[in-house]
C-alpha cells in the first residue's frame, strides 16, 4: 500500500511525459516521512519496542507508533522470567496505542511488545493531500516547467528574501488534521 503513487502524482501535475519520471520519483519518495510526520505511519510496518514496566506493574501500556494496527506479543523482556500476556486477553485501542488488560489487572515488566503500526488503507483525503504537497515541492523547485498559479499562491517561487519559503502549505495540513497524532506526553 503506497501513500502515493507515481501515477498518481503525475496525474496531479498532468504530466503525461516520462522524461521526468526519475526526478518526480524522489519527490513521491520524500512526502511520505513528512505526511507521517503529522499522521503516523499509514503503510503497516512491524514495531518492536521495549516497555520499561516496574516489577510492581502499572494499569495501562502506551505504545510510542499510533496508530496501531493490531498486537502481536506482549512478552518479558528478560529471559530470566516475568509474565507473557496473552494478546486476545488484552483491550487496544488503536488510536492512543494505549494497551490495559481486559481483567483490569496489572501489567508487570519490563516488557517487549511487538505490534504493527500504520493503517489498513490510505484515506481518500490524506492521498489528496500527498499529491497536494508533491505539487506543491514540484512547482516551487520546478516553476519554469510548469504553469504557476496566478499571484503566486502557495506556489510562489519569487518570495522576496531568499529562504523564507515553506515545505508543506496550510491546505496540506487542513487536509491531514482529522488524522493527526495525538500530543504525547514527555
Amino acid at each position: 500500500m503506497a501513500l502515493l503513487t507515481l501515477a498518481e502524482a503525475k496525474a496531479q501535475l498532468n504530466i503525461t511525459s516520462t522524461s521526468n519520471d526519475t526526478e518526480l520519483q524522489v519527490y513521491v519518495d520524500a512526502v511520505g516521512p513528512v505526511i507521517e510526520r503529522f499522521i503516523g505511519p499509514v503503510a503497516e510496518r512491524i514495531v518492536v519496542e521495549t516497555q520499561d514496566v516496574a516489577r510492581d506493574g502499572v494499569q495501562v501500556l502506551v505504545l510510542r507508533t499510533t496508530p496501531v494496527v493490531s498486537l502481536t506479543s506482549v512478552e518479558p523482556l528478560l529471559a530470566s522470567g516475568g509474565t507473557s500476556y496473552d494478546v486476545g486477553a488484552l483491550v487496544l485501542d488503536g488510536d492512543t496505542g494505549i494497551v490495559r488488560r481486559a481483567d483490569g489487572g496489572w501489567l508487570r515488566g519490563p516488557l517487549k511488545v511487538t505490534y504493527t503500526a500504520g493503517r489498513g488503507e490510505v484515506p481518500a483525503t490524506v492521498n489528496l493531500a500527498a499529491r497536494m504537497l508533491v505539487q506543491h515541492l514540484w512547482q516551487t523547485q520546478n516553476a519554469s516547467r510548469g504553469p504557476v498559479l496566478p499571484g503566486g499562491g502557495d506556489y510562489s517561487v519569487s518570495e522576496p528574501v531568499a529562504g523564507l519559503g515553506y515545505a508543506v502549505p496550510n491546505r496540506v495540513l487542513e487536509l491531514l488534521e482529522p488524522y493527526r497524532l495525538l500530543p504525547g506526553v514527555a
